[in-house]
């Protein structure tokens, strides 16, 4: 048991992970990808016919990152079955569970059945290597959904953290005209010292007008009726932004805006690469766990 990891759902990342597991002689038992076509029939991957099988045969239980899409069950995109949260925190008693994007009360429950639990999207490096995977999505929507250059355009990027400081760079490289929304004194000499272009909050409703292309990543509503009222018809809205996002999704229907809610851009556009970071964090928490 000692040399083994159960990994339970997921997406493209999590089989591009167990490959990766497998790869160093490790047991790997899983479940919830009996729909995959991509999980290698490798000696060292173990599919087990049921969840409860799974978590049994090792200490360490990878979950899925995210954790949940609709708070209700775990995301497994590669079955037809279904493991509620409530069901998963009852047979992970004594067990040490990595996953992502933990909800507040999952936390809680973890906590009061004593579970050790650690949430990859907590860890800054992980943070932001996921953060290139992200700001690489961002761009090919752009490509594909414009048609447009890159190159000249203006584009506003609302939040300057790790997704906006990478996306920023690297539209600046290639021939954006950057402009980054902040609230913080400090984000804003940032934003002037890389010389992109710098937006207080106070100053957005102003110039919403002036874009091509808005890319959001603040976690709660910023773009509602009112705002959407002054960007441009023909616009391109991207939110980034977990639910409920930072733009009015309703209003911006009604508006006939294109916007695109793009979740968990990682998993879709570098599942490969983003495996590889998560596997690189995992070796830092097992590390430490020792």
């Amino acid at each position: 048991m000692e040399n083994s990891i159960s990994v339970i759902g997921g997406d493209l990342r999590s089989i591009k992970l167990i490959e990766l597991l497998s790869q160093e002689n490790k047991k790997v038992y899983t479940y919830g990808f009996e729909l995959s076509e991509e999980l290698s029939n490798e000696k060292n991957i173990i599919r087990c016919s049921n969840y409860k099988e799974a978590i049994s045969k090792s200490k360490l239980i990878i979950s899925p990152i995210p954790f949940s899409s609709d708070r209700k069950n775990l995301l497994m995109t590669f079955s037809d079955e279904k493991i509620s949260i409530e069901e998963f925190l009852n047979n992970v008693e004594e067990k040490i569970v990595i996953g992502g994007n933990f909800s507040e009360d999952v936390r809680k429950k973890f906590e009061s059945k004593k579970v050790q639990y650690i949430d990859l999207i907590k860890r800054e490096e992980f943070s932001v290597l996921n953060a290139i995977s992200t700001a690489e999505g961002t761009i090919e929507i752009i490509i594909r959904e414009t048609g447009r250059t890159i190159h000249g355009s203006n584009i506003l990027i609302m939040g300057f953290g790790r997704v906006g400081k990478v996306l920023a760079n690297k539209l600046y490289g290639m021939g954006a005209k950057v402009y980054c929304e902040a609230r913080k004194n400090e984000d804003i000499a940032w934003i002037k010292a890389y010389g992109y272009n710098p937006i207080e909050l106070k100053e957005l409703s102003e110039n919403l007008g002036n874009f091509e292309i808005i890319v959001n990543t603040i976690p709660f509503e910023v773009l509602n009726e009112k705002m959407l009222n002054l960007v441009k018809k023909d616009v391109l809205l991207i939110d980034l932004a977990s639910n409920p996002g930072g733009i009015d999704r309703k209003s911006a229907k009604e508006k006939k805006l294109k916007l695109i809610w793009a979740l968990s851009l990682p998993g879709k556009v570098a599942p490969i690469t983003s495996a590889e970071f998560i596997k690189e964090t995992l070796d830092n928490v097992l590390e430490e766990l020792k």
